[in-house]
């Protein structure tokens, strides 16, 4: 299973997927992490410079490709569009107030990451 969590230092949870410096890839195996890279932001709207461009279709195909093979994607926030876009892709959405990687990772092999719907945002 692979994981994306967003962050702007690697050492913690970056407070919104779209604007976040990058992703650390996790792949956990058999409840271990097996590998780890950190994958640098330039593909969602809101770093690549491109100007956000409402709702339609294709809008976060970027954010797709780049994540591609990602069962689940965690952050501290993330806009309800890209959610409702994951959640259709069949990618696991979490939205958590924890701050350190090292423990998210832990919780969500435990299974018992929060899951905190309130945290997503709204961009109108």
């Amino acid at each position: 299973m692979k994981i994306a969590i967003a962050s702007d230092d690697q050492k913690n949870i970056a407070s919104h997927l779209g604007r976040a410096e990058g992703f650390i890839i996790v792949d956990i195996e058999k409840g271990k992490v097996a590998n780890r890279v950190y994958r640098r932001n330039d593909f969602t709207v809101h770093m690549s410079g491109q100007k956000e461009s409402g709702q339609g279709a294709g809008r976060h195909d970027s954010v797709m490709a780049a994540l591609k093979g990602c069962q689940a994607i965690i952050s501290h926030g993330m806009g309800r569009r890209l959610i409702s876009d994951l959640e259709v892709a069949g990618i696991e959405t979490y939205l958590t107030e924890e701050t350190e990687i090292e423990r998210v990772i832990k919780l969500y092999i435990n299974g018992t990451l929060d899951d905190n719907w309130a945290l997503g945002c709204k961009h109108d």
